[in-house]
């Protein structure tokens, strides 16, 4: 594996979560508003917009933590959402942010935006096990070749 695939995939191992929970509301109710919980709708923001990503420009993310333009223009669409939202929640607390009349369109957009990063995900282990066969059995001919 190399030192950017490294990279994408500690980005992603963080990233992909926080959009998962962006899309999906019982979880949020149940996590972000119980106050003994370590993680809130505030970590979520840090991983989207400063962390791991830019939600409001992420296209320099390509490569680093996005693995698509499809998933750059989602994100981005993602963080027009959250701004929205944010902008009908002036104490800035979670309860606010899930009653936003923008709300359903976050988890809409992060609904859109799991699915193609896990499918992504998931294609890419794929392919990276295929790699892993096919060296494998490339090993393997040889070596009963070589008896």
């Amino acid at each position: 594996m190399t030192e950017d695939s490294r990279r994408l995939a500690n980005f992603r191992v963080h990233l992909v979560p926080a959009v998962l929970a962006l899309a999906n509301p019982p979880w949020q109710r149940d996590v972000w508003l119980d106050p003994s919980t370590f993680e809130n709708l505030d970590h979520i923001f840090h991983t989207l917009f400063d962390d791991f990503c830019d939600a409001d420009d992420p296209e320099r993310y390509l490569g680093t933590s996005l693995r698509t333009q499809e998933e750059v223009v989602l994100m981005k669409e993602l963080g027009a959402a959250l701004n929205a939202a944010a902008d009908e929640a002036p104490n800035d607390t979670d309860a606010e942010y899930l009653q936003a009349a923008a709300w359903p369109e976050v988890v809409a957009v992060a609904g859109r935006l799991a699915q193609v990063m896990v499918g992504n995900d998931l294609g890419e282990l794929a392919a990276l096990h295929e790699s892993e066969v096919g060296v494998q059995s490339t090993g393997q001919a040889c070596s009963e070749e070589a008896d």
